[in-house]
């Protein structure tokens, strides 16, 4: 049986409504796919497993995104963190490959799978236009995933790209196989938000690799879930070594230095379920707006470029934390438990517990 995402417990997070979906690919042309990867039981060899980990890839339209480039930004909360593509963005203020998710170790083996495909699909790449920048965000999956064996190939990046749809899974899969979030097993979680129409109509939308927490923290709508279930078979590990990696898309026509402040609201999404940003955490936002396309070939010496003014931004600011904190909540909740290496197990959230506890602190 499916495990719920927090809505289906009753539990309403934020005002604004969401999408129909309730995800990320709520902002038309934007698809998720994942490739996961699970081979092998018992102790771990380094190199050779057991294998708990995998690739998430984020499509931010289906055309050719090196020649329609979208507008973008990023925002480092807490740097401990090892991104490829990043620098480029902050200068251009443009995506122009697939956003792929995956491990710490694995981020260069995806970074040139990434590149290969955009040599594929554009035969100018190094010969009559310059490089590419594949953009590639990581968390360390090592608690139950053989890291040191960089099982994410060539293939496994395509095979994500090749899935990406609309209604795609969250959880344990892709990247988020072998993610922990608050001592409970966690992994990818996706929400939305669309705003009234005297608000614009505009759709913002979430997608976060969930991978940092202490369990005393988790809180759901101020009920301290954390503390109430901090015996619940709790694993042992570095608790200040964890991440979080964020993804925001909207069709709100922005610029590069407005996406940068909506991607700034992610924090407080954060926040709200009980995230502190820990010595050892890597807490990256990136967003991306599909109102404007950027050509990489102009036609005009000029370009049209649309965007709101900034005394119009609030609702979107708003509307950007309530689906960073319900994609987290959703990366607990979709999560199933898992084995890994050297027999290590890990938890999901226990649903009926949590609804109780809920139900206690009058949330439902």
């Amino acid at each position: 049986m499916e495990r719920p995402r927090i809505r289906d417990l009753g539990v309403k997070i934020g005002f604004f409504p969401t999408g129909p979906r309730n995800n990320i690919a709520d902002v038309e042309g934007v698809t998720v796919g994942h490739c996961t990867l699970i081979k092998g039981k018992g102790k771990l060899v380094p190199g050779k497993g057991p294998v708990r980990t995998g690739v998430t890839v984020i499509l931010p339209h289906g055309g050719n995104v090196f020649k329609e480039k979208v507008v973008a930004a990023s925002y480092i909360i807490n740097g401990f963190s090892k991104p490829v593509g990043l620098i480029q963005v902050e200068e251009l203020g443009v995506i122009e490959t697939p956003i792929a998710l995956t491990n710490t170790l694995n981020i260069g083996l995806v970074a040139d799978a990434i590149i290969e495909y955009s040599l594929i699909h554009n035969e100018d790449i190094g010969v009559t236009t310059g490089s590419v920048n594949p953009l590639v965000l990581e968390c360390n999956d090592s608690f139950l995933n053989d890291i040191r064996g960089r099982h994410v190939k060539r293939e496994h990046v395509f095979q994500a790209i090749e899935n990406s749809c609309e209604d795609f899974a969250e959880g344990a899969v892709g990247a988020g196989t072998g993610m922990i979030a608050f001592e409970f097993k966690a992994g990818i979680g996706s929400s939305s938000r669309r705003l009234p129409g005297k608000y614009g109509g505009y759709t913002i939308g979430a997608l976060v690799l969930s991978n940092f927490g202490r369990r005393e923290n988790l809180v759901i709508k101020n009920a301290p879930v954390g503390l109430e279930l901090k015996d619940y078979k709790r694993i042992f590990k570095p608790l200040d070594l964890g991440s979080i990696i964020v993804v925001l898309a909207t069709d709100a026509p922005l610029t590069y230095r407005q996406l940068k402040r909506v991607a700034k609201r992610a924090a407080h999404g954060i926040a709200r379920v009980g995230g502190c940003s820990l010595h050892g955490s890597g807490d990256v936002v990136v967003a991306f707006s599909t109102a404007n396309r950027i050509l990489h070939y102009p036609k005009k010496l000029e370009i049209e470029f649309k965007c709101i003014p900034d005394v119009k931004l609030s609702p979107l600011l708003h509307a950007t934390v309530e689906c960073v904190e319900e994609a987290i909540l959703n990366s607990i909740l979709r999560a199933e438990t898992m084995d890994g290496r050297d027999n290590r197990v890990v938890h999901a959230i226990p649903v009926d517990i949590l609804t109780s506890i809920l139900t206690k602190y009058n949330v439902i």
